[in-house]
């Protein structure tokens, strides 16, 4: 376990909602001002460079999701079958202490270009260390590498999303005579089965290859209405998700809600727009895109790399990898550190 000992230490740390941010953040920061890096930013993000002029960033979010009961001792890393097992291994405190690992093997002053660490927090929920990063202007290097698991593959793309909530507002009365109500349950049904006829027409059936999934998704996440069955209902609340293939289709579906909120007296409020985006870069020939987000979404301009470890075990009980993907993603990460600052 001595080869494992920065993910050990990682492991260790309780960040579930940022808990020990604070102290997992002042060990990376010590380990890497041992190997010449500076620090440039520090709040509960961090971010550090060495060299001159940095082509290449790594990022990583510092916070894992809860565990549940069934993991058992989730802060402490074990060693099984070739296996690590603890929580954060793979999302993404793997890729974290790769991160720190390749970066101690690489002679910087032989390199002509620099390189940047970016340490970020709050992704599970809400994406707040990211945003921080972009709200304060900050300056990411030509090429930005993002350590969510891949189980070693490069992706260079991933979908956008668009997160609504939509409200409708009735009469309420007794079932007994509907007529002197408005059903708000009823508006939200048409509603969605409006919505629905359109994107299964008009969406769906616009396909982009380069995903899995090659179509725009659509689920309706959750509905609450109603408080009794024998009235009727004066409000009604849904949860809409699209994963989206195509920018083209943000407009259309975006339209199409305000259309049809007017329509049934609706209100509706975007949680989240996101973009798209697949990025072409010289070196990689097999384009490959992850169907999950990741916070290299809210970062433009620049050449986007998804890289990490594997297998994929993000969220589950006994989160793991393998210690053969964990060593392939030290030796990727610093080939390509070789590779871009040359």
């Amino acid at each position: 376990m001595k080869k494992y000992k920065i993910l050990k230490d990682l492991v260790s740390f309780n960040t579930i909602k940022d808990k020990q941010n604070k102290e997992i953040i002042e060990y990376i920061e010590k380990y890497m001002k041992k190997l010449g890096f500076k620090t440039e930013y520090k709040t509960k993000d961090l971010v550090m460079s060495i060299g001159d002029n940095p082509k290449l960033g790594f990022l990583g979010h510092t916070d894992t999701v809860e565990y549940i009961e069934e993991f058992k001792n989730p802060f402490d890393l074990t060693f099984k079958d070739g296996y690590l097992y603890g929580l954060g291994a793979c999302d993404m405190k793997g890729g974290i202490a790769a991160m720190l690992d390749a970066a101690s093997k690489v002679d910087f002053s032989k390199l002509k270009s620099g390189m940047k660490l970016y340490f970020t927090y709050d992704e599970e929920i809400g994406f707040g260390g990211i945003y921080e990063l972009v709200k304060n202007n900050e300056e990411f290097p030509e090429y930005m590498i993002f350590g969510e698991p891949t189980n070693n593959e490069i992706f260079t793309g991933h979908k956008g999303l668009i997160e609504y909530e939509i409200y409708f507002y009735g009469i309420k009365a007794h079932s007994s005579n509907p007529a002197k109500g408005i059903s708000a349950n009823m508006n939200a049904v048409k509603f969605l089965n409006e919505l629905d006829e359109f994107y299964k027409k008009e969406i769906k059936t616009d396909e982009e290859k380069a995903y899995e999934i090659p179509y725009t998704t659509m689920n309706v996440g959750t509905i609450h209405g109603g408080s009794a069955k024998n009235s009727v209902p004066a409000y009604c609340e849904i949860s809409i998700d699209f994963r989206i293939a195509s920018k083209t289709h943000i407009e259309k579906i975006t339209n199409k809600v305000e259309e049809l909120s007017k329509k049934y007296k609706a209100e509706n409020k975007i949680i989240e727009l996101i973009e798209p985006f697949i990025d072409h870069i010289d070196f990689i020939d097999d384009l490959k895109t992850a169907n999950f987000m990741t916070e290299a979404c809210l970062i433009t301009g620049v050449k986007r790399m998804i890289l990490g470890v594997g297998p994929v075990t993000a969220h589950e009980v006994n989160e793991h990898i393998s210690v053969k993907s964990y060593d392939k993603l030290v030796n990727q990460y610093k080939e390509l550190i070789c590779k871009i600052c040359k």
